[in-house]
């Protein structure tokens, strides 16, 4: 696998290693459930974390390139339709394997599929209602499609709108009303619904499209700032990451310090949970989309694990840990063989995320710069 460092972002590519490193180190917890103390407490919300800095990066690219194509004179319907043409062969091919995998481990351990198996293909599985049980970590792929389909519909959209406006404050606009109309989604989710317990809140807040989609704008909102404002973007990268990161800790510090659970705090998680997460990421973006390399022995592992990063996220705990879990059932495991169990685990997520990278995802993504493709939808 070649790489070409020079076109690479390093502060964001570090970002993408960590937040599937955390992914992939918080499905342990499902070989060792029964486990205590500091290392297992850390574990439980660093699945959460990590999906959440995917959201903000992710908004934060697709940020950059929509502004761009927002702006230019050019903009037509052509230019939201190839940028879905983009982010579909990017992130289509990946999911539909995984799923149609998912399904026949599924039939052939002998679980039952779940009722409606047929929305997973249409991102709808955990649209407005509770996530499935099959192909547990696509909750975040459905988000991810549709914030990708709803920001570009609206800033086309908005176009037919006779304003003197100029269009990086209509891109803007749009931008602040997503995570507006997301915000009250789920002011009204936490008025009208009780949650029972964490695993509820899980399934039916935390991982639904129509509570969640403003995660990803965020990222956009970081994406226009870094654009629009590029000195103040620059100066305030320090104090933003380090007022970034004192609120991640903060929050994850004072939630158990001063017993802020859901059945007694459920605004807080329902919403502000969200809003203090995502905003507290926003702010580490400046100091990390600044950071363009690092010295060899940290960039090439870095890099490379970046890179591989949508490949493990769609193998590493339904394939890979599922299909261990069944040949070789962890409960009569203790010590050294369940330290065995995680290192094979981590080697075979690797592995097999190299080969599915190397020999399948990138040839499909490379399509997308063929001539035919470009000449076609452009």
């Amino acid at each position: 696998m070649q790489i070409d460092y020079s076109k690479r972002i390093f502060g964001l590519d570090l970002m993408r290693a960590v937040a599937i490193m955390m992914v992939v180190c918080s499905h342990i917890l499902w070989i060792t459930p029964n486990a205590n103390g500091y290392i297992p407490d850390i574990l439980s919300i660093s699945g959460v974390m990590g999906v959440e800095i995917f959201f903000s990066l992710s908004g934060f690219l697709i940020g950059r390139i929509l502004f761009r194509l927002y702006t230019s004179q050019s903009f037509s319907f052509k230019n939201v339709f190839y940028f879905w043409i983009r982010r579909w062969f990017r992130t289509l091919p990946n999911y539909y394997l995984a799923l149609i995998a998912n399904i026949l481990i599924a039939i052939y351990i002998g679980n039952q599929l779940p009722d409606g198996v047929w929305r997973y293909f249409f991102f709808l599985h955990n649209f407005a209602t509770e996530m499935p049980w099959l192909f547990a970590e696509s909750w975040s792929l459905s988000i991810e499609e549709f914030a990708y389909i709803l920001g570009p519909l609206l800033l086309y959209g908005i176009l037919f709108i006779k304003t003197s406006i100029p269009r990086p404050k209509l891109f803007l606009a749009v931008t602040l009303l997503i995570i507006f109309m997301f915000l009250v989604s789920k002011l009204i989710y936490n008025h009208e619904e009780t949650i029972r317990d964490m695993r509820h809140w899980s399934i039916n807040v935390k991982a639904i499209v129509i509570y969640r989609i403003d995660a990803i704008y965020y990222g956009v909102l970081a994406a226009y700032i870094s654009i629009v404002k590029p000195n103040f973007w620059r100066m305030m990268r320090f104090p933003a990451f380090f007022i970034g990161v004192i609120g991640l800790l903060s929050l994850n510090i004072l939630i158990p310090r001063h017993q802020i659970f859901i059945g007694t705090h459920p605004q807080f998680w329902n919403v502000w949970y969200f809003v203090i997460k995502s905003i507290s990421i926003l702010l580490t973006l400046p100091l990390l989309s600044t950071m363009k390399s690092a010295p060899k022995s940290i960039l090439i592992p870095i890099t490379y694990i970046s890179i591989l990063s949508y490949a493990m996220y769609v193998l590493h705990y339904s394939i890979v840990m599922q299909l261990m879990k069944h040949f070789m059932p962890t409960e009569a495991f203790a010590g050294l063989d369940i330290a065995v169990f995680i290192i094979v685990y981590f080697l075979l997520t690797l592995s097999l995320s190299y080969l599915l990278y190397q020999f399948y995802e990138r040839p499909l993504m490379n399509l997308r710069d063929k001539p035919v493709i470009k000449n076609h939808f452009k």
